[in-house]
């Protein structure tokens, strides 16, 4: 089937007015996402999509040779976590702005991209006029959240109950990537590479996540997972 979720499409824009225009990657496993994210980004006044990539590795590959002003990412990318693109990216200091778009808005996610160095979180119900906002603050400096994600529920009331007695929240950052790859079916050899972790410290962080929140098989972790709206079982 064409555009299978290894494949990359790159385009390269010439500039032909004198007006600046924002320049736009966009990588997502499917080329119709990618293809649709893409024609909605041109169609916004003073925005142009320079690549479309299906793969993380491909994305920070793109990132480093074009260094666009935006970076849009999906959550779900198979090869390499988008949070450890978002932390290359920020190591090596390119002005490239990461955000991330998913289907998923649990509070835990979008508090572990922001954590991370993303300057937004997109749901994919996003529409047009948000779109557009997103893309304004994100050149701008700003960051932008979904409006249907309820933004200061996502810090919560410091100190409150419902933190402390809560046990997701307990999880790292890195217990928490590891929980919500484990709840999708991934092995722990390919979370090992997808988050670039020996498998040894895969096995480290799944024992202590297991531990904190009482459950003691991968099934267990599904049950709590959907019992909590955490997981994403279908590809995004």
């Amino acid at each position: 089937m064409p555009g299978s979720a290894t494949q990359t499409i790159t385009t390269t824009f010439s500039p032909t007015s004198a007006s600046r225009r924002f320049e736009i990657l966009i990588a997502d496993e499917l080329t119709l996402m990618r293809e649709g994210l893409s024609a909605l980004c041109n169609s916004i006044a003073g925005y142009v999509v320079v690549s479309q990539v299906g793969t993380a590795n491909a994305a920070l590959a793109e990132i480093q040779r074009l260094q666009p002003d935006v970076a849009l990412l999906d959550w779900n990318l198979a090869d390499l976590a988008a949070t450890e693109v978002i932390r290359r990216v920020r190591d090596l200091g390119l002005r490239t702005r990461c955000a991330v778009f998913s289907q998923r808005k649990d509070k835990k996610t979008v508090l572990e991209a922001l954590r991370t160095g993303a300057c937004g979180f997109l749901l994919k119900t996003s529409t047009y006029d948000q779109m557009a906002e997103a893309l304004t603050q994100f050149v701008n400096g700003g960051i932008y959240v979904s409006p249907q994600i309820e933004v200061m529920s996502l810090f919560g009331e410091p100190g409150s109950r419902n933190q402390v007695d809560d046990p997701i929240e307990t999880l790292s950052s890195r217990e928490y990537q590891v929980f919500t790859l484990l709840v999708e079916g991934i092995r722990a050899k390919e979370i090992a590479a997808r988050l670039q972790l020996s498998p040894k410290t895969v096995d480290t962080y799944r024992s202590s996540l297991m531990r904190k929140l009482d459950i003691h098989d991968v099934a267990g972790l599904v049950k709590f997972a959907i019992k909590r709206d955490l997981a994403d079982l279908k590809a995004s």
